[in-house]
């Protein structure tokens, strides 16, 4: 047994794996996930678990990655590199992961801050030559292109020139005098070569070649000596087309052996990307946090701890704080307490740690780095090798004993059970006496008083309880630090309605030494139990205090807001009317003058100077009161609604209506008459329509981040009107999201549904273009649509 392999099973590491393959995004990160192994170097595990956390903080920024459908391309680049030619589909997977290349490279592109994750993303090398090539060349998996070359492309024309010659010349026989001998008036395909079906009793009414018959032998497949030449030429073309499809295969392959160096840095950075996001998903999913990693010998720190696999509605957390100098812990307690539960946590969390996982734990949590994880968890009893279960367990803690060592952490299950119970104390005393004179770290249940008395007297070992409710009979599964457990078999049994007197007598039996440790450990349990409760008052009443703070900091910063609002408004008014005056002076001015050529008077021209004057003095008047408050009906105006494109609005203090014709966060373009007019949407009062035929699209603000929503929607099994509901609202959060591409998903079925959809996203304004998907994005089931910026 050697560092983690044990642990990986017994502690159901494969099981934690198994959950992080489901996160993972490529089946060649889903197969590495799957074989996760811990790490026992400190600045290795510190960037794996930085990574995580840079991945995690990326795709709160910019969501999840586009992966795509990335194929391991490894086999195909090492047969490329012997000279061996590609399928079709190989060639296709390659094209697929350039592009997915090229998607990562531009994802990264939008992200400025640098961080763990530059390494893999800068070993990202795009090649648009390649990929263009395959793509030009292979339609399909098993179709290639009429253009892949010049030569294809004469050769495919002869063949359908050939086949329509032999066509129509047996359409003499399925449409002539000479239909009569035949079975059906069809013509098909017999050993790639076009045959008509000639009833068996008319063999010899039409001379050719007998391809084949029906099991019947009612049916003969006969070639007419008439089409046996342009058969025979049609063979030739077919032949020179296969000929010249491994000719185009074999340049493809080429050109991939020439860049399978780079080819093969991009798949394994896009397979450590897909890892790491992989890692950050599950980290989501747990709710789990970045664990500090530090040295052995500076305690251990593990603060309310979930273990994964149990179900978060119903686990208890748990909490151990082990400071530096204390090295074991031994945790006592009722059966189907938690003790076996804590133990598994303590191990699982190391393994999870050292691999680059988050845990679910809170983020004060520290824990040492260790070199292996030695467990003795379970009933080892073996019929096969006559091992009882103290035997069994023996053999796992000589296995132990022989490969611990100053940097292991080392799980004792029920430590010495299984046999008497006084030797099995003192067996277990010098197993935690030798498992501590190495150094290693250590945890142990146990029943035993004995270790209870060890772990209280002893320095450097720490006493742990489960608590159990005696007036219940059931586990709280809350881990108690510092205070051994106290039997409750006198108790339970008294409960559950056993004799008083058996009890009293039990009781008598008891040595005075164990009554009064017994005694020792329920008053320390009561003070505790009194001391947590305080804690939880005084904490209430931190929390009750911190939340009247806070409540009267926002309502001062709203207070703040609300004057700086206002006067930012008044200032915005005024402006507003300066504006307006100056151009109503200027619509005077341009009239005058229009009326001073017409008239060419004295007296005229003296009007317009005492005007010019009068409007200008105006003018000055209105911003010198630049400060001018709102109007009290607008003061206190709120939006009822957010608003939507389409909407009338007046401006507040100022009246005149216009629509809103642009929104862009809480900014809004209104045109008014013939003018837009930049604003924010608090400027703005909502003029509510009674009623109206327009239809309006209603948006809702999306949260901070969509975790759930994909770059892609299935439409399938909807009708137009069904899906394009759908999808008007998909784009609005896709927009939202900042997503630039995504993908509808309606199949190829009829059409009619990817009919419908076309026609409606030919007259939708976010729309920039569309298109049909290529091999590797669902070909002609999906439609990739480009949204405006």
């Amino acid at each position: 047994m050697k560092g983690f392999d044990r642990a990986r099973k017994i502690l159901e590491f494969d099981k934690i794996t198994a959950l992080l393959a489901d996160c993972a995004p490529t089946e060649g990160s889903a197969e590495i996930v799957r074989n996760l192994q811990p790490q026992t170097d400190a600045y290795t595990v510190n960037r794996l678990l930085d990574e995580t956390t840079d991945a995690k903080r990326m795709t709160v920024t910019k969501g999840n990655p586009p992966f795509g459908r990335v194929k391991d391309i490894t086999d195909a680049l090492d047969r490329a590199k012997k000279a061996a030619m590609l399928t079709m589909r190989e060639l296709l997977d390659i094209a697929s992961m350039l592009r997915v290349v090229v998607s990562l490279k531009k994802y990264r592109g939008e992200y400025a801050d640098s961080d763990s994750l530059d390494d893999y993303f800068a070993n990202l090398i795009s090649n648009n030559f390649l990929e263009g090539e395959i793509s030009r060349c292979i339609v399909a998996e098993d179709m290639m292109a009429d253009d892949a070359s010049d030569k294809l492309y004469t050769i495919r024309r002869n063949i359908r020139k050939a086949e329509n010659n032999i066509r129509d010349q047996l359409a003499k026989y399925t449409s002539g005098q000479q239909s009569k001998y035949l079975q059906d008036n069809i013509v098909t395909v017999r050993n790639g070569r076009y045959v008509i079906p000639v009833k068996s009793e008319y063999r010899n009414e039409i001379k050719g070649l007998i391809h084949d018959t029906s099991a019947s032998g009612a049916t003969l497949f006969v070639e007419p000596l008439a089409v046996l030449e342009a058969n025979n030429a049609l063979r030739e073309y077919k032949a020179a087309e296969a000929e010249e499809i491994e000719q185009i295969l074999t340049s493809l392959s080429e050109k991939v052996a020439q860049f399978a160096d780079s080819l093969s840095q991009s798949y394994e950075a896009i397979t450590d990307l897909a890892v790491i996001f992989a890692k950050a998903e599950f980290s989501y999913r747990l709710e789990a946090e970045r664990p500090t990693i530090k040295s052995m010998r500076s305690g251990y720190k593990l603060i309310k701890a979930r273990h994964p696999l149990l179900p978060k509605a119903t686990v208890v957390p748990i909490t151990i704080d082990m400071e530096p100098g204390i090295d074991t812990l031994v945790i006592t307690g009722p059966n189907t307490g938690g003790k076996t539960v804590t133990l598994k946590t303590i191990g699982l969390f190391s393994l999870m740690a050292q691999s680059g996982m988050h845990i679910p734990c809170s983020a004060e949590t520290e824990l040492p780095l260790f070199g292996a994880v030695l467990p003795d968890i379970g009933d080892e009893q073996s019929i096969e090798q006559s091992l009882s279960t103290f035997s069994g367990h023996i053999t796992n803690i000589v296995d132990i004993l022989n490969n611990a060592s100053a940097n292991s952490l080392v799980l004792f299950d029920e430590l010495g059970a299984g046999t008497d119970p006084g030797e099995g104390a003192a067996l277990a005393i010098a197993i935690l006496e030798k498992i501590r004179s190495m150094k290693a770290f250590c945890a142990a249940t146990t029943h035993y008083s004995e270790l209870k008395i060890y772990a209280t007297e002893s320095p450097g070992v720490l006493n742990a309880s489960c608590e159990f409710d005696v007036n219940t009979l059931r586990p709280t599964y809350r881990l108690l630090t510092g205070i051994p457990g106290k039997s409750n078999a006198f108790a339970i049994a008294e409960r559950l309605g056993l004799s008083g007197e058996i009890i009293e007598h039990a009781r008598s039996v008891v040595n005075d030494e164990n009554i009064r440790f017994e005694n020792v450990v329920a008053k320390l349990e009561e003070s505790e139990f009194m001391l947590r409760q305080e804690r939880e008052q005084a904490a209430q009443a931190r929390q009750k205090a911190e939340k009247l703070l806070k409540e009267a900091q926002n309502e001062a910063k709203v207070a703040s807001d609300k004057a700086a609002k206002e006067l930012n408004r008044a200032q915005v008014q005024a402006q507003q009317l300066i504006l307006g005056a100056k151009a109503m002076s200027e619509h005077v001015f341009e009239s005058l003058e229009e009326l001073k050529r017409s008239k060419e008077k004295e007296d005229l021209a003296s009007l317009l100077a005492d005007a010019r004057k009068n409007i200008s003095s105006s003018i000055k008047e209105m911003s010198s009161k630049a400060n001018l408050a709102a109007s009290s009906e607008d003061e206190d105006y709120v939006l009822p609604r957010e608003l939507q494109e389409g909407d009338h609005v007046s401006l507040l203090g100022m009246g005149g209506t216009g629509v809103v014709k642009n929104l862009d966060g809480n900014k809004a373009i209104v045109k008014i008459g013939n003018t837009n007019i930049k604003v924010t949407t608090d400027k703005l009062k909502l003029i509510e329509q009674k009623s109206s035929s327009r239809k309006t699209r209603n948006v809702t603000k999306a949260p901070a981040r969509n975790l759930d929503l994909k770059r892609e929607i299935d439409l399938r099994g909807n009708t137009v009107e069904e899906a394009w509901f759908m999808v008007d609202s998909y784009l609005d959060s896709a927009i939202y999201e900042g997503y630039e591409t995504v993908t509808l998903i309606h199949g190829k079925g009829t059409g009619a549904l990817k009919s419908g959809l076309w026609q409606l996203l030919k007259s939708d304004s976010r729309i920039k273009s569309f298109r049909s998907g290529t091999y590797g994005e669902g070909d002609l089931g999906v439609t990739v649509v480009e949204i405006k910026k």
